[in-house]
């Protein structure tokens, strides 16, 4: 009886792991985890479509229901949060959608789901939809409320709903848009369009999916409870200014401080006359997102203690008299290095006292 048991469990156990498998990575960010490449399982039922509720602000439209588009229209749901790398990395398909089928009965309604607090504040969004020219309406759901009443666990994520007001397919995170257009255009058909002559938005070339590394967050509200502490021994002291000291030896994926900084829920500041951050990661890309509203602060960039070429600088970086930095002037993600993949010793300094940041996110 104990070697049939063991053979069932043995059994099960194998089944659990071909199911992971055969699932498609995805680059998605999750609430209390970060933004990562992950297995994530679809829903196995499709229904009639939540509600929208909730939403605080709408910009670029007045309140829009889902109901008051059946019949008339399909709609596309995009959960999404103006910071979030993987959601940035979508918009430039759903802008694309938009253009092309808008007129033909498409309207894509973008949630936006804020993870950190600024995010919440309806003039960084509307600066955000400015920078990504995003036209289409966006409703602002500080509260999780149409996140909930959808179930949604993931950003970016989106569901595709037809005449009828039945959502007929879903995806969380990058990725799959031939496939998402495809279904588009086969709700538009239903909905009597001719769109058989469009040619599909062409997708990016897929990159090869390496280790790197994962979300790395600043305030000790977000990072202690993903087991995420400071890499110095000092490590956070919620709510206080402290005077972190570097040690000889920097392990990886650890966010290290030199001077001192104030431990805020959400980010960490500079207190001192130069505020030292340090970070050894493996990836090609680096952003910063930063909570800075104040007056602009310039940062400066170093990999491996020399200052940054500009052949890995990132959007965002700045040179000038044998200075490379960036200049950081609103809340939001600062793209600070774009190289070969591989493994990078990050430094950034700054005299700036306004200087606070959220999150460093990887690609």
């Amino acid at each position: 009886m104990e070697t049939r048991t063991r053979r069932t469990i043995l059994i099960f156990v194998v089944i659990i792991i071909m199911g992971v498998i055969i699932m498609v990575e995805r680059g998605v960010c999750i609430p209390g985890i970060g933004c990562k490449i992950v297995n994530v399982p679809e829903k196995s039922e499709i229904g009639k479509a939540p509600e929208i509720i909730g939403i605080k602000h709408w910009i670029n439209s007045k309140p829009l229901t889902v109901k008051e588009f059946q019949g008339k229209k399909i709609v596309l749901i995009d959960f999404w949060t103006y910071t979030c790398i993987n959601c940035i990395r979508t918009l430039p398909y759903l802008k694309e959608w938009d253009e092309k089928y808008s007129k033909k009965g498409l309207q894509i309604i973008g949630i936006h789901t804020p993870e950190f607090d600024f995010e919440k504040k309806r003039e960084n969004v509307e600066q955000a939809l400015n920078d990504f020219k995003i036209k289409y309406p966006v409703g602002m759901d500080n509260d999780y409320s149409t996140w909930n009443n959808y179930e949604n666990r993931y950003w970016p994520a989106k569901y595709l709903i037809d005449k009828e007001g039945y959502i007929k397919y879903f995806h969380f995170g990058e990725g799959n848009y031939e496939e998402t257009e495809k279904k588009i255009q086969e709700l538009l058909e239903e909905l009597g369009e001719n769109v058989t002559d469009m040619d599909l938005t062409k997708e990016t070339e897929k990159e090869i999916r390496f280790r790197i590394t994962p979300e790395t967050y600043a305030g000790y509200q977000f990072a202690l409870p993903r087991g995420q502490n400071l890499g110095n021994k000092e490590g956070y002291k919620p709510d206080q200014i402290v005077n972190y000291n570097l040690p000889d030896d920097i392990s990886q994926d650890r966010i290290y401080l030199k001077g001192k900084w104030k431990n805020n829920p959400d980010t960490l500041q500079n207190q001192d006359e130069e505020g030292v951050i340090i970070l050894k990661f493996t990836a090609s890309s680096v952003n910063i997102v930063t909570d800075n509203t104040a007056k602009s602060v310039e940062v400066e960039v170093f990999i491996n203690d020399k200052s940054i070429t500009k052949e890995q600088a990132g959007f965002d970086v700045k040179f000038k008299n044998n200075k490379s930095f960036i200049s950081i002037d609103k809340a939001r993600l600062y793209n600070v290095i774009n190289s070969k993949y591989g493994t990078y010793t990050l430094k950034l300094t700054t005299s700036s006292k306004e200087f606070k940041f959220s999150a460093f996110t990887f690609g």
